[in-house]
């Protein structure tokens, strides 16, 4: 599933070509990934209105309107780009494409999902549909103070934590990994056992997986591919996510693959070990 800096390089993408723009016509199949409100509703809602501004919370996608939000989240095969028209047989069909916006210059908004686990939403403030997201781990009020507050009396492993979107928005499976390794602390260790120092250095290297996830435009392992069609190169620079078995960059000895939170989670148990 893409996560922070996968929805954040989409969000720049579509500023451009989208802000702006007036939605004329909705479209979408019967199968809808339309999730709130009615399609009925959605599309007498939508219409006619003109995006204002893009931006990101948590894993959404919010597109700010006249009145209300678009919101999107792109689950695991999700895609939203604008073109001039869908993929054509020579370069590839998109046959996944569930729903599209018309806009007023002649270009479409596409949404396009092959498993539909994904949606589109019309609301007014985030908290409708995600009530309980953490902060934003890359904003200036998230410091170590405050991760060292939100981990106070927790117990649960460290990883299973940090996919919880409650606690902190938008890091996921990858990105926790990436940041457990730099910060040299095991998957397994319970939250509660983290020494301040630790804490600290954690905070430091959550920040600076993602911001090196922006950086290279996330991370194009399965679906995920930027607005324009193209593949990110976060994948490129991995420490240990998906390395199961080569050396480690740090130590040289292989990396190991277990599950936590039924999520394959990778790390170095040399630089990273569990202690009791």
């Amino acid at each position: 599933m893409p996560e922070l800096p996968e929805v954040e390089t989409v969000v720049r993408g579509l500023r451009r070509p989208l802000v702006g723009q007036q939605i004329i016509a909705v479209e979408y199949e019967k199968s809808s990934v339309i999730r709130r409100p009615s399609p009925d509703e959605f599309m007498a809602r939508v219409t006619g209105q003109r995006v204002l501004s893009i931006n990101r919370r948590a894993k959404y996608i919010l597109c700010q309107l006249e009145d209300g939000i678009l919101a999107v989240h792109l689950k695991m095969t999700g895609r939203l780009y604008v073109a001039d028209q869908p993929a054509t047989e020579e370069s590839g069909v998109d046959r996944w494409v569930r729903i599209l916006f018309r806009l007023a210059n002649g270009q479409t908004l596409y949404f396009s999902d092959a498993r539909r686990f994904g949606g589109v939403f019309y609301i007014h403030d985030i908290a409708e549909i995600a009530p309980n997201l953490g902060p934003e781990p890359l904003e200036d009020n998230f410091t170590p103070a405050v991760l060292t507050e939100r981990l106070n009396g927790r117990n649960r492993q460290i990883k299973a934590l940090l996919l919880e979107q409650s606690f902190i928005a938008g890091v996921g499976n990858i990105y926790a990994d990436e940041s457990l390794f730099a910060a040299k602390i095991h998957p397994l260790r319970r939250a509660d056992t983290l020494t301040k120092a630790e804490i600290k250095r954690l905070h430091g290297t959550i920040r600076d997986a993602l911001n090196s996830g922006i950086q290279h435009e996330g991370a194009s392992i399965n679906w995920y591919r930027k607005p324009d069609g193209t593949t990110g190169e976060s994948q490129d620079h991995f420490a240990v996510y998906d390395r199961e078995g080569e050396p480690c960059l740090r130590c040289g000895a292989p990396i190991v693959k277990i599950r936590v939170a039924q999520r394959g989670t990778h790390f170095c148990p040399h630089c990273q070990p569990e202690r009791a």
